[in-house]
């Protein structure tokens, strides 16, 4: 395989669409005073749709975007993109970080350099786009789940020069992250999450290792989670092709669904820009918006339901797992439960954070991600040798 730089160009013709359907949008009605109690507020969106339409600009963003190391590979027939930030340093680890959703690369760019850059625990640092992310190729057909996803990882990084190598990962990430883990022992050195995947199912006995108070409070908890909050999760993960005709359609209605799950998922009180400027917000958006790949990332939820994170009788990840655990992030499976098939050797709980770890709180990610991986770094520096 050879690394293949990769430029970002969005054709003038498809900003001009953009501005064109944002100034014919049609708005909904609403409840007079709700506020944001039945969704987004209604003025609050047409304040970020007219910032997007004569404030924000797309092309400015994609100049400083173009200065991080984009790449792309075609690995067994499928094309991914991906950040390669190489480290100076020669003990640098190889980690690969994976987003989630309503994710992408974005999220990662403020950590990529803490870790790249690092004097004392440098990191080679590879940053992919999940398939139908992003400016990865979008499936065709089905069976891409995180199971697929996990073995084009490997082999990527394989072909990178990486044998042996660090995995991290949040929301899908750490679905994907963790099937690395488990099935391929022998390339991950070792496995960091700040989320376990919500689809994670390890074998309970109730009769040799009932399940604890802390993890029927968490089921609880994950019930009225889904129950209040889940809405979008069932959509996505049982008609994820009738949700795309509209938010393909249309970028108010694409901003809408995804600028919900970051105020809601966030640490922000329910006020998205204490977090995140509207650059940030709309330079996430644009993305999906001009990529066109808002369908084929909601497909994702019906391929991992489909393939779910489900472990047998003794059946166990055996790599050493580190989990950064911030506090707004919910629902958040407690020590225990994950305890029961990942071999937890650090669990690390802050104040603070939210679901977007790297990208709400980088310099604490930073810091756990050197800290965890520190006892394992002198294994891969007797292993190159």
């Amino acid at each position: 395989m050879t690394e293949q730089p990769f430029t970002i160009s969005v054709p003038d013709e498809a900003i001009d669409d953009l501005h064109r359907r944002l100034r014919h949008t049609r708005w909904p009605d609403t409840v007079t005073g709700s506020g944001s109690t039945y969704g987004l507020d209604l003025d609050w969106m047409r304040s970020i749709a007219d910032y997007w339409l004569r404030r924000y600009d797309w092309r400015a963003e994609e100049r400083t975007l173009n200065e991080y190391p984009h790449h792309v590979a075609t690995i067994d027939g499928f094309r991914i993109h991906y950040l390669h930030f190489r480290s100076e340093h020669p003990n640098a680890v190889p980690l690969v970080i994976t987003h989630g959703w309503p994710g992408s690369f974005l999220e990662l760019l403020k950590v990529a350099p803490l870790l790249a850059n690092s004097a004392s625990d440098p990191f080679h640092v590879v940053i992919p786009s999940l398939p139908g992310f992003g400016f990865s190729e979008r499936p065709s057909a089905p069976g891409m789940n995180t199971f697929r996803t996990a073995e084009l990882w490997v082999e990527l990084m394989h072909e990178l020069g990486y044998p042996r190598f660090v995995a991290q990962g949040g929301d899908i990430g750490a679905n994907v992250s963790s099937v690395m883990a488990w099935k391929h022992p022998e390339s991950v050195l070792a496995l960091h999450l700040n989320y376990i995947p919500g689809l994670y199912r390890p074998w309970v006995d109730e009769a040799t290792q009932p399940l604890r108070p802390e993890e029927l409070a968490f089921q609880e908890k994950k019930q009225t989670w889904y129950d209040e909050k889940g809405g979008y999760w069932h959509v996505q993960a049982t008609q994820p092709q009738t949700l795309g005709f509209a938010l393909n359609d249309s970028p108010v209605g694409l901003a809408a669904w995804l600028i919900d799950k970051v105020r809601d998922w966030a640490d922000c009180d329910g006020v998205v820009e204490r977090r995140f400027s509207r650059d940030e917000l709309l330079t996430h958006v644009s993305l999906y918006w001009f990529t066109e790949t808002i369908a084929s990332s909601c497909r994702m939820y019906l391929e991992m339901l489909r393939a779910p994170l489900a472990f047998r009788r003794d059946e166990r990840i055996a790599v050493p797992c580190g989990v950064l655990h911030l506090a707004k992030e919910a629902p958040m499976a407690p020590r225990a439960w994950a305890e029961r098939a990942y071999n937890v050797v650090r669990w690390t709980e802050k104040p603070k954070g939210g679901h977007f770890a790297a990208w709400e709180e980088p310099e604490v990610f930073a810091t756990d991600v050197r800290e965890f991986v520190a006892p394992f770094r002198e294994q891969t520096l007797r292993e190159r040798a």
